[in-house]
Formats: C-alpha cells, sequence, structure tokens
C-alpha cells in the first residue's frame, strides 16, 4: 500500500475530485490519497507539469501521483503510467505534462494503459471523464498493489513521451537569462528557469544590487534595480527583491506584494528575464 495523490485542473466547485476519491476508495477502502493541488490553472499542461516537479523529490518512494489536466480528453493521445529516475510513479496523459519529470529527475520506464484491464468497469462508453475511468482507477490499482507496474499495459519507449519546448538558461557579457516558468500563485511572485549556481557565476552575491530587465516577446515589461536577498525579511514591506527560490532557482518578488498583478507578468517561453549585477542605471 503507498501513498496516492491526485493534481487536476478541476477545482472543488463540483464532484469532480469527489468521483475520483470514490473510485480509488471502491478499489481499496484502506488507501492513504492527498492532494497535491486541483487549482492548476485550466488546460495549463505546462503548469500541471511544474508542479508535479516541484513536488514529487518530497515523498517516498512508489508514492503513485495521478495528474490529469487533460484538454485532448477522448482524442488519440496515449494515456501512460511512468516510473521516474527517484522511484515515483505518475499516472496521466501523454500530453507534456511530463516535460519537467523528464527533465529534470528522469524516467526510466513508461507503459501505456491497458484500457481492456485498467479502467473502471461499465465506464466503456464515457470518452470524457478519463480522470475518473483510467487514471484514479489505475492510480488506485497500482499504489493498493492490486497489480504490478508491469500490468499497467505494455511498455512504451521513453523518448517517444510528448515533452512540451523548453528554452534552456544561459550565462553571457550580459548576466544570466531564462524564462518566467511559473507563478508562486498565491503571493504572485516570479518562479525562473535560471539555477542559483548559474546566476551566481555573474559574480552576485547577498546584499547586491541587480539589473532586472523582463520582456514579453519583442516588448520590455519591467526594467529596474533590485536587492539580491535571502529572505523577504531583508527589504522593506512593498519593496522588490530576487532571491533563491524553493527549487534552487532564481525568483523575483514583492515583499507582501504581488509582482505578478503589479506588472501585470504571465508565465511561459515567450516571458524572458535577464538578471545582472548592477551596472549602472538604465
Amino acid at each position: 500500500m503507498h501513498p496516492l495523490v491526485f493534481q487536476t485542473d478541476f477545482g472543488l466547485v463540483d464532484g469532480a475530485v469527489s468521483a475520483m476519491y470514490g473510485v480509488a476508495y471502491s478499489v481499496n477502502p484502506e488507501l492513504k490519497m492527498h492532494d497535491l493541488t486541483h487549482d492548476i490553472t485550466p488546460y495549463s499542461i505546462w503548469e500541471a507539469s511544474y508542479r508535479l516537479i516541484q513536488t514529487i523529490s518530497y515523498w517516498p518512494n512508489e508514492t503513485v501521483f495521478v495528474s490529469v489536466v487533460d484538454p485532448g480528453v477522448g482524442s488519440t493521445r496515449k494515456s501512460v503510467v511512468v516510473k521516474t529516475k527517484s522511484g515515483k510513479y505518475i499516472v496521466t496523459p501523454d500530453n507534456g505534462t511530463l516535460t519537467h519529470v523528464l527533465r529534470l529527475d528522469g524516467v526510466v520506464e513508461a507503459r501505456e494503459i491497458d484500457e481492456e484491464v485498467n479502467r473502471l468497469p461499465n465506464s466503456g462508453e464515457s470518452y470524457t471523464f478519463h480522470g475518473r475511468d483510467v487514471y484514479a482507477y489505475t492510480g488506485a490499482r497500482l499504489a493498493s498493489g492490486a497489480i504490478t507496474f508491469d500490468q499497467v499495459g505494455p511498455e512504451i519507449s521513453v523518448d517517444s513521451l510528448v515533452s512540451l519546448p523548453i528554452v534552456e538558461p544561459y550565462l553571457d557579457k550580459d548576466g544570466a537569462h531564462g524564462t518566467i516558468d511559473v507563478l508562486d500563485v498565491r503571493f504572485g511572485s516570479l518562479w525562473t528557469n535560471i539555477p542559483r549556481e548559474l546566476f551566481l557565476q555573474t559574480g552576485a552575491k547577498y546584499g547586491d544590487r541587480l539589473n532586472i530587465t523582463i520582456e514579453n516577446d519583442t516588448r520590455t515589461i519591467y526594467r529596474n534595480i533590485i536587492t539580491f536577498a535571502k529572505s523577504f525579511a531583508d527589504v522593506y514591506v512593498g519593496e522588490a527583491l530576487a532571491y533563491v527560490n524553493s527549487l534552487d532557482c532564481m525568483a523575483v518578488a514583492i515583499n507582501q506584494g504581488s509582482f505578478a498583478r503589479a506588472y501585470n507578468i504571465g508565465t511561459g517561453n515567450s516571458w524572458r528575464i535577464t538578471i545582472e549585477p548592477f551596472k549602472g542605471f538604465f
């Protein structure tokens, strides 16, 4: 018996998540179930991918994650279960949800779900709720030991798994460059893909001033000078700062304010950020 962790973009305003719980309990009422989040932005496969890599390393080996952000439900996209290098299982549509796991953890084996065996009985005519009928059911069977990983379905090539495009961070004479991957949603901080170790190669130290430039495609959205701080307590309330987030990457925030809301900042590959030691006023 292993933990079963759910992630969706369903929200909690209706019975969808509860139905998934019910299916899992019908497999084995002794299952221990948990929520990663059900507040993924609707249809945001990228965000689902990021939340998985933010979380999975802190769970015990053989934890089973069920991630359902599935705008292509009912289409020809595959339903898969993968085993990560760190020993976790992820049950999900093969639509890019595994992008960050493939890049930052790694997948050692992948199997396509055999829906002739691993599908909620009497649900064969339902094509729009695979989260309940396929993923919750398969995840519960795997977590409870009703099936082994080998019994999920036929093995498929790890190289065949769908991965979304990623812009790699880099360093040059102008500083560290990357993208704004995701928001710390509740507080409006910007989480970049620039690793701390890459950024420190600029020579910056805590307490230094930094030049920050944020662009969306060809437009400059933000350009200013802020402090490189260890924590929010190192700057005044309302003051902007750069810091190292919980994934050991660079982030930008406003102490007790929302940077994203203040400057209308979004996420994804079109949102580029440059961070460099202070070289003078723009």
